[in-house]
């Protein structure tokens, strides 16, 4: 297992994983940490997530092996077909994963992925438009949707 940091738009991205994949993606608030090399199999990774904070790029094709329950990997499965630019609530991937009364797991799963940005729980929202739970904060969610051309003009709530 590797750890590699760069700096982005977004703040520093720390990327774990190995040859196998990546495992996370987290952006980090930390101080950031020079990586000495990185790794072959990261590279693709790493300027994919640039070219995606440039406005380059609307889908990743890089390996991803995110930890997780049975059911924890299929509600991120869910999130990767949600389309570029579009957002859908808690409920209606409850819905889509077949089981609406399972919002409040499905919200759970969603604040447990591991691979922000590729997989994008970024553009899940409340019932009701507003914006609630991302683990690098709600005004990095509210960027990641805008550089996606969403217009969020909701409140955001905390």
């Amino acid at each position: 297992m590797q750890t590699v940091y760069f700096k982005s738009k977004l703040g520093v991205i720390k990327i774990t994983g190995g040859l196998n994949g990546v495992e996370s993606i987290r952006i980090d608030e930390g101080t950031f940490q020079k990586t000495k090399s990185i790794p072959t199999y990261f590279e693709n990774c790493i300027l994919e997530i640039k070219e995606y904070l440039d406005g380059k790029r609307k889908e990743f094709t890089f390996s991803m092996k995110p930890k997780g329950t049975e059911f924890q990997t299929k509600v991120w499965s869910i999130l990767t077909k949600i389309p570029f630019g579009k957002t859908l609530s808690y409920l209606e991937i409850a819905t889509i994963y077949g089981n609406k009364k399972a919002v409040r797991a499905v919200a759970s799963a969603i604040g447990k992925n591991p691979i922000l940005v590729a997989i994008p729980c970024h553009r899940v929202i409340g019932s009701n438009g507003s914006l609630v739970g991302f683990a690098a904060g709600l005004d990095k969610k509210k960027w990641l949707l805008e550089n996606e051309g969403f217009p969020y003009q909701k409140e955001i709530l905390f």
